[in-house]
C-alpha cells in the first residue's frame, strides 16, 4: 500500500463467515491499513464487537444512533472518514438492500451515503446464491459499479457442497490490494514464467535447481494488481496461486516452452523469470537406472532445449519481452550482451547471484538507453516497481 494508510471500512453481516472477518481484519492491518469496523445487529449474533476492537484499536460500530459520533450522523461521518467499504461476508439479504437503496440499519444506511468505492464478499448457502432473486441482486449491483468478491465453491455450514461460499481472508485482501493499486497494465495480456525445470534422468531422478518461484509469482500479482490479464506458466513449486490469475502447471523446459507458445498470440507483454534448465537428458531411462557392481556412473546424453525467451523474442509480432539474469560479475557488461543476443528490450539482473528462495532482491534494469538500479526491498516490492518500469516503456505508453 501507499506511505499513507488506506482507510478501510470492514462491514460484517450476519452469516456464518462472520468469524473470517477477524482474520481479514488482522490481514489488513498486516498490509499497513487502518479498520474501522462497522457490524449489523445479526453479525453480533456470530461473532462479538469486542474481538474486532481488540484487533484494530478502533470502536466498533453497530448502532445508527451511536452518541459517540457528536452529530448523530454515523451514517455520513464514517464513511466520509474511509476510502473504502469492504462488506464481508454479505449475506444475500445485504446484497437485496443493496440492490435495492433501502437503509434501515447502520452498515446499509452509510453503504447508501457513501461517496468511496464498495466492495462485498457474498457470502451465503448454495441455494440463496443460486436463486433466481440473489443472481438479479448480484447483477445490480456489478451495474451499479460495485466490486464482487467471489463466492467460490465448497463446503458449507449447512454441510452441503456448492456455490456460495465467502472466499479466503488472503484471497480477499489481494482482491481488494489490486482494487486500490495503480492500473499500469489495464487491458494489457501479460504471459509470466516463474520456477524452475526439472528434467528426468529416469522415473524417480532428475536434475533441477534451486529456483523458488517468488519472484516471477509476486511478479504475476503485481501484474494483475496493476490491471492485466495475466497467464502465469509455472515450474514445480508449492506456492499459492494469486488472486485473478490463470496458473498453468508444467515440470520440464519442453512442457513449459510449448506451454508459452500456446498461449503468446495475443499477449501484450511477456515476463521470463522462470530458471529453465539448458540442458535436458536425452537418453532418460523408461526404469530406475540401477548402480553398477563397479560403481560406474551411468552414461548421460544430454540435448540442448529450446530457448524460450529468445524464441518468443523472434516470432513475427512479438510481445513486448523481459528477461532475468544471474550473474556474479560483470553485471552490466554481460547483462547488455545478453539482451542483446536474446533480442529483447529489458533484462532484469539480479544483484548477486544467490536469490534464490530469499524473500528479497535487488535488481539492475538494462536497455537500450542504460541502466535503472531497482534498490534492495522485498520481491513484492520489486515486483510492483518492476511492473511499472515495464508499462514506462511499452510501445503505446503515454507516461
Amino acid at each position: 500500500m501507499a506511505a499513507k494508510p488506506v482507510r478501510i471500512l470492514l462491514g460484517v453481516t450476519g452469516g456464518v463467515a462472520a468469524f473470517k472477518a477477524a482474520e481479514l481484519a488482522r490481514r489488513l492491518m498486516e498490509h499497513g491499513a487502518q479498520v474501522q469496523v462497522v457490524m449489523t445487529e445479526s453479525a453480533t449474533r456470530f461473532i462479538t464487537p469486542a474481538t474486532f476492537q481488540a484487533l484494530t484499536g478502533e470502536p466498533v460500530y453497530t448502532d445508527a444512533w451511536d452518541t459517540r459520533i457528536d452529530n448523530l450522523m454515523p451514517h455520513i461521518e464514517l464513511s466520509r472518514a474511509a476510502d473504502l467499504i469492504l462488506v464481508a461476508p454479505a449475506t444475500a439479504d445485504f446484497m437485496a438492500k443493496l440492490a435495492h437503496g433501502l437503509a434501515d440499519d447502520l452498515l446499509s444506511t452509510l453503504c447508501l451515503a457513501r461517496e468511496i468505492p464498495l466492495l462485498v464478499a457474498p457470502a451465503m448457502n448454495r441455494q440463496m446464491w443460486e436463486n433466481p432473486a440473489t443472481r438479479r441482486n448480484a447483477a445490480i449491483l456489478a451495474g451499479d459499479g460495485i466490486e464482487l468478491l467471489g463466492p467460490t465453491a465448497g463446503l458449507q455450514a449447512c454441510g452441503e457442497t456448492g456455490l456460495g461460499r465467502m472466499i479466503e481472508p488472503p484471497e480477499i485482501v489481494e482482491a481488494t490490494l489490486a482494487f486500490l493499486a495503480p492500473k499500469w497494465l489495464a487491458g494489457k495480456r501479460v504471459l509470466v514464467t516463474a520456477g524452475p525445470t526439472y528434467e528426468p534422468i529416469d522415473p524417480v531422478r532428475g536434475i533441477t535447481n534451486r529456483s523458488s518461484g517468488k519472484m516471477g509469482f509476486e511478479i504475476a500479482r503485481a501484474a494483475r494488481r496493476a490491471g492485466a490479464s495475466v497467464d502465469l506458466v509455472a515450474g514445480p513449486v508449492a506456492l499459492a496461486t494469486p488472486w485473478g490469475v490463470q496458473r498453468h502447471d508444467v515440470r520440464t523446459a519442453i512442457e513449459m516452452n510449448d506451454a508459452v507458445m500456446a498461449r503468446v498470440a495475443g499477449a501484450d507483454v511477456f515476463i521470463a523469470v522462470a530458471a529453465v534448465a539448458d540442458w535436458r537428458i536425452a537418453n532418460v531411462s523408461g526404469q530406475k537406472i540401477k548402480k553398477t557392481p563397479d560403481g560406474a556412473p551411468p552414461a548421460l546424453e544430454f540435448a540442448l532445449n529450446p530457448d524460450i525467451l529468445a524464441g518468443v523474442a523472434a516470432l513475427a509480432d512479438p510481445p513486448y519481452c523481459v528477461g532475468f539474469a544471474a550473474e556474479s560479475e560483470a553485471l552490466e557488461e554481460h547483462g547488455q550482451k545478453k539482451r542483446i543476443s536474446k533480442g529483447v528490450p529489458l533484462l532484469a539482473a539480479n544483484i548477486g547471484h544467490q536469490t534464490f528462495g530469499l524473500d528479497e532482491n535487488e535488481l539492475l534494469l538494462i536497455d537500450e538507453k542504460g541502466t535503472t538500479r531497482l534498490e534492495r526491498a522485498s520481491k513484492a516490492e520489486l515486483a510492483a516497481r518492476l511492473i511499472e518500469e515495464i508499462a514506462r516503456r511499452l510501445p503505446d505508453a503515454s507516461r
